[in-house]
């Protein structure tokens, strides 16, 4: 598959704090857009275009763009859900390519944690918009509920176990260690995560990600800016995207989106699962983690829940390095979507900048990949793959 797509991130900033009762959520876009910036070797006066989801202030880029106080020729509020800044990554490329901005900036914040919100366990709003809505409503949905009926289905189809599934929290604690910033620092055992409260049948705390304020951004370029700055070059190599529906009710609560959207990006990329060095993977809740794996091609179908307890995970042990800041897991989950933290790291470990006792050797093809919304509520999903030049 042939994509004009000739783009490269030059910057990439992570907010340290994860937890900000003193800053608005408009204060946390622009000190993250200021330190991708900064990162690039760049400033606002050079972003030309401009990329931010429903996170910004009001739900509404515009706003953004013009706290901001940008100057743009391209503006793309398209909202995925957490897979968003992946998404805007490909639009970001494709506008450049199209010759419809030379710079652009991504941007993602939140302060869930700090107004108390309790995401996961709390009934999801009614939409009354939504078709399905009145269907759905009467049984007072939660985004853990909803999880813990995909786990139990994974568990029934392919017998994978609890303990299976906490291999992939195991994983994400080891690396968490060494990030000064990761919400949760301490390493945990299995016997930890099976011992942690239960939160929906399936489903334990440990299982769960972190709930934390702050956010992240990038900057993605022309080649030939990219090139005049002095920072590595990491490409954009491939990316799909899609919105996996709930096809009319009948619904494999096993399959996910990364069949499709990671189909698309390994094409577009021309490389295969096993050229990938380093993967970031959207960690929501642990069985979403297993179900990626294993639609991306990492792992057969059914399987994924032995490859996370051999190990396979963990950085300098197992054959796929994953999530080195810890992920949502453990380290960071800002406004409730993941998809930007996952690009931040990537983009570290290919120029070589992750920890050095999570720093993969010779890191040089890297993706990175989520999903939006709910699984099987109609979620969107994204996979980008990244390579060092």
């Amino acid at each position: 598959m042939t994509v004009n797509r000739q783009a490269y991130v030059v910057g990439a900033f992570e907010h340290p704090t994860r937890n900000a009762p003193d800053r608005s959520v408009a204060k946390l876009h622009a000190e993250c857009a200021l330190g991708a910036l900064a990162d690039a070797g760049l400033t606002l006066a050079d972003v030309d275009g401009y990329f931010c989801a429903a996170d910004a202030p009001g739900a509404n880029p515009l706003w953004m763009a013009d706290y901001l106080n940008l100057k743009l020729r391209w503006l793309d509020g398209t909202d995925s859900g957490g897979c968003s800044y992946l998404v805007h990554l490909a639009h970001a490329a494709a506008a450049i390519a199209a010759g419809h901005c030379n710079v652009a900036l991504v941007t993602l914040a939140g302060r869930p944690r700090s107004e108390g919100l309790s995401i996961g366990t709390q009934m999801r709003a009614a939409d009354p918009d939504r078709p399905d809505e009145p269907f759905d409503t009467a049984y007072r949905p939660t985004i853990a509920a909803v999880y813990g009926l995909v786990a139990r289905r994974h568990m029934h189809e392919y017998g994978t176990t609890p303990e299976q599934m906490a291999w992939v929290k195991v994983s994400a604690s080891r690396h968490a260690q060494h990030n000064p910033h990761a919400f949760l620092r301490k390493p945990v055992t299995v016997e930890d995560v099976l011992a942690s409260p239960v939160i929906a049948d399936g489903i334990r705390r440990h299982d769960c990600c972190v709930i934390t304020d702050g956010g992240g951004a990038v900057v993605v370029t022309r080649p030939e800016i990219a090139r005049s700055l002095d920072r590595p070059l990491v490409r954009l190599a491939g990316a799909g995207e899609t919105v996996w529906t709930q096809n009319g009710g009948y619904i494999d609560a096993t399959r996910s989106g990364a069949e499709r959207s990671g189909a698309l990006a390994f094409a577009e990329a021309g490389v295969t699962p096993g050229d990938i060095k380093y993967a970031s993977i959207y960690d929501n809740f642990t069985i979403m983690v297993l179900i990626q794996l294993e639609d991306l091609g990492f792992s057969a179908k059914g399987t994924a829940g032995r490859f996370a307890a051999e190990g396979n995970l963990i950085a300098g042990q197992g054959r796929l390095p994953w999530n080195t800041d810890g992920g949502g897991l453990c380290n960071n989950h800002p406004a409730n979507r993941g998809g930007m933290t996952k690009l931040i790291e990537a983009v570290r470990q290919l120029r070589g900048e992750a920890h050095p006792a999570l720093q993969v050797a010779n890191c040089d093809l890297a993706l990175a990949c989520g999903p939006g919304r709910v699984m099987g509520n109609g979620h969107g999903h994204a996979t980008v793959i990244l390579e060092r030049e």
